[in-house]
């Protein structure tokens, strides 16, 4: 497995916790609005030796809570339930991200209890979500995905980035019904980080009025919904 980088402390990307953020390389979606388009198509990019990675975490237990994983893509590597093994070895909680399209890594983690919470993104309704995420034929493997996190007991959070050229209110209805009780869900707003997959002209972030309305569409299905860094 490739690792792409460290952010070596964060107090947003794993709630209730003081952690660093390790990034995976490589991913098997396209979604054109991906903010880290350079972890997803550049296999020779810079990389964070897992010597290296577990150094710094050595230093600092005691000072950090935990270790977000993201990517890319994490599940997209199959030797990531030893990597896990290996941080909470140490005494870090982890959190892990995934776009939901590889289940049966995914119920192993959960089963072996290797991750303590999980974010995975909802791209759009199930009508809109392959062109959303950029390949065909990976609903089913979302949608058990989305089935495994809402049937176990790991704590999770589900999350969808809303931009403008690919959601409408309607949409976040129709995700309100597929995930309907779910106890944790973002619509986040897009953010245009300079490494854009589509390129920095192509995609927007939606008014926050826009935004207002389709989190007025979700709650009548998921009450707890909230807006996150919509400004």
């Amino acid at each position: 497995m490739k690792l792409g980088g460290l952010q070596k402390m964060t107090l947003l990307d794993f709630p209730g916790k003081v952690a660093c953020t390790v990034f995976t390389q490589g991913c098997n979606f396209r979604c054109p609005f991906c903010h880290n388009s350079s972890l997803v198509l550049s296999p020779e990019l810079p990389e964070l030796s897992q010597e290296a990675f577990f150094a710094f975490l050595r230093k600092r237990q005691g000072l950090l809570d935990g270790v977000a994983i993201t990517g890319g893509e994490p599940l997209l590597h199959p030797d990531m339930p030893e990597l896990l093994e290996k941080i909470r070895a140490l005494g870090y909680a982890v959190k892990l991200d995934t776009n939901g399209a590889f289940p049966a890594r995914l119920e192993e983690i959960l089963k072996a209890g290797l991750a303590d919470y999980v974010a995975m993104d909802i791209k759009n309704s199930r009508e809109k979500y392959e062109r959303t995420a950029g390949v065909g034929g990976i609903l089913p493997a979302v949608e058990r995905s989305v089935e495994l996190l809402m049937g176990g007991s790991t704590p999770f959070e589900f999350r969808t980035t809303l931009v403008d050229e690919l959601h409408e209110p309607e949409d976040f209805a129709a995700i309100g019904r597929w995930i309907a009780g779910t106890e944790r869900y973002f619509i986040q707003g897009f953010v245009d980080s300079g490494d854009i997959l589509a390129g920095s002209e192509a995609y927007h972030a939606a008014s926050p009025e826009k935004a207002k309305a389709c989190l007025e569409a979700i709650r009548p299905w998921v009450p707890v919904a909230q807006l996150r860094g919509v400004e």
